[in-house]
């Protein structure tokens, strides 16, 4: 991914870009109004690209701290608390945990950085927020040095790395791969001359013996990392001791393990003499790192951020739709294809039917015909009216009430308004008149009536029993679900226009009173 990279120092602001992996630029603008104009235009003149922001000041400030071991958030803001405590002046302050102590109640061990001088950065901070782009994050060249170590492969327990950059010679030591402490030594003295490397390194660990972050007799291991034409001046000036072992590295065989690539001439000239370049190619290589807060400044690369991803969002959407209407027309196509041959078969199959219906014979009715009486002879069968369902009806009944004895039924089909039909014209000589397609279950089943006669066995004197015995039978028919019951003629008609008559004398034996009921059922 493309990106500005900037490399800030005490006196100036060297900017950069870094474009499919490979460095490029190197304007370089000064510490005043007139530089930070001059880089405001440069930036107007560039496109719009996330930015990373690299510190080498003299104004870094690292302390160790043991705190106890808090975790969650709970810990968090305690080391925010002791941060803030620590350096109260400036709001670029990082902390990182390195560990847990080894005795005692196993504190955590903190290194607590801060760039102390916020009037060296913000200058150039503000020119970002007014243009309005994305930075990222800002670094420090000590902090990023850790990575470095990692990447060479330095597993000394006391390291310290010198390397010369724009604002000098920096040096930091590393205790177990882990950054302690770092010094930043002008390259030249008050007296114009190159400084003597090796007399810098022991005031550097005569510091590190009196804070105690190396003991007498331990051995420092001083890494140097130098252009090759440098080396046996370096060399000269560094003498190993009794404490003390120097190593040189080639600066350019560092660079090409970091994979700096760059096809500009400038950019090229200054990597063989200073890290600048090393070290922002280190920067660039680097995913999901955090060290100086930006706080409001960063606004600008978060909604890039967002903006980019509905980008690629909606170049997403827009190539699956792409895809998804070219399936369909493929779709399409091969359906429209389909169908011409479906349509082609069907035709084929058309012709051949038609030219075995022209070998036959001529039928007696058409095929649509035949269809309509197939589906009447199906209707006829599952909807003709017939009196088993009623006879079943009636059985059941009497199976509950043993007291009556049946005489006689008359079952008829009712037509669609209720009606009985007519019985057809017998001995006249003229043709019946046709039946009803409704009576045959044309287009649903007709209803059905019933005329039932009965007697009641029993004494045929108790006409009450006689009664009830009835009202109890039809009660029974009446409970079948859509068949109703009417009482056509009772055991004893109580009617006031009915006159009452009897026979004196023995009664016969086999004389029983009857009675007779009409039932309608409608299925």
């Amino acid at each position: 991914m493309s990106k500005h990279l900037f490399y800030l120092s005490s006196e100036q602001l060297a900017a950069y870009q870094w474009q499919g992996g490979r460095l490029s630029g190197g304007s370089v603008f000064s510490h005043d109004a007139d530089g930070i104009a001059r880089f405001m235009d440069y930036l107007d003149s560039q496109p719009l690209m996330p930015a990373l922001l690299l510190t080498d000041l003299v104004e870094e400030d690292f302390q160790r701290i043991n705190v106890p071991h808090v975790g969650g958030m709970g810990g968090r803001k305690l080391l925010q608390r002791r941060l803030q405590q620590q350096y109260r002046e400036t709001p670029y302050r990082h902390y990182e945990i390195q560990g847990r102590m080894a005795d005692g109640r196993r504190d955590d061990m903190v290194l607590l950085a801060a760039l102390t001088n916020p009037a060296s950065v913000q200058p150039w901070l503000d020119a970002l927020d007014q243009l309005q782009i994305p930075l990222a994050g800002l670094y420090s060249t000590t902090l990023l040095s850790t990575a470095l170590v990692h990447k060479l492969g330095l597993r000394d327990e006391h390291l310290l790395l010198l390397t010369q950059q724009t604002g000098g010679w920096r040096q930091s030591y590393f205790q177990n791969g882990q950054l302690k402490f770092s010094r930043l030594t002008a390259a030249i003295n008050r007296d114009g001359q190159p400084i003597d490397l090796g007399t810098e390194t022991a005031k550097t660990q005569q510091f590190l013996t009196s804070v105690r972050l190396m003991g007498r007799g331990n051995v420092l291991h001083a890494v140097v990392i130098a252009p090759v034409a440098s080396t046996p001046v370096l060399e000269g000036q560094c003498e190993d001791g009794p404490e003390t072992s120097f190593r040189f590295l080639a600066l350019r065989h560092v660079a090409t393990r970091l994979r700096l690539r760059s096809d500009e001439l400038q950019v090229n000239e200054l990597a063989a003499q200073l890290a600048d370049p090393m070290l922002l190619t280190l920067l660039a290589r680097q995913h999901g790192i955090r060290q100086y807060p930006l706080g409001s400044v960063r606004r600008h690369f978060k909604l890039w951020r967002i903006r980019r991803v509905l980008y690629w969002g909606s170049a997403a959407l827009g190539t699956a739709s792409l895809l998804w209407m070219g399936a369909n027309l493929w779709q399409a196509r091969d359906a429209q294809q389909q169908s011409g041959t479906l349509m082609a078969e069907a035709a084929s199959y058309d012709q051949r039917y038609r030219s075995v219906m022209a070998a036959m014979p001529p039928s007696v009715t058409s095929t649509a015909n035949m269809r309509a009486a197939v589906n009447v002879e199906r209707m006829l069968g599952t909807q003709a009216p017939a009196p088993l369902e009623m006879a079943a009806m009636v059985s059941a009944a009497l199976e509950q009430t043993p007291q009556i004895r049946l005489l006689q039924l008359d079952w008829k089909a009712m037509q669609g308004d209720g009606a009985t039909p007519p019985a057809p014209t017998q001995g006249d000589g003229r043709q019946a008149a046709p039946i009803s397609s409704a009576l045959l279950g044309i287009p649903t089943k007709p209803a059905q009536s019933l005329l039932l006669e009965a007697e009641i066995l029993g004494d045929q004197d108790d006409y009450r029993a006689a009664v009830d015995h009835m009202n109890r039978f039809a009660q029974q028919l009446a409970s079948n679900p859509r068949l109703t019951v009417a009482i056509d003629k009772p055991p004893l008609d109580t009617r006031s226009s009915v006159k009452l008559s009897a026979k004196a004398g023995p009664a016969s034996e086999d004389a029983h009173a009857r009675f007779s009921l009409i039932l309608v059922w409608k299925p």
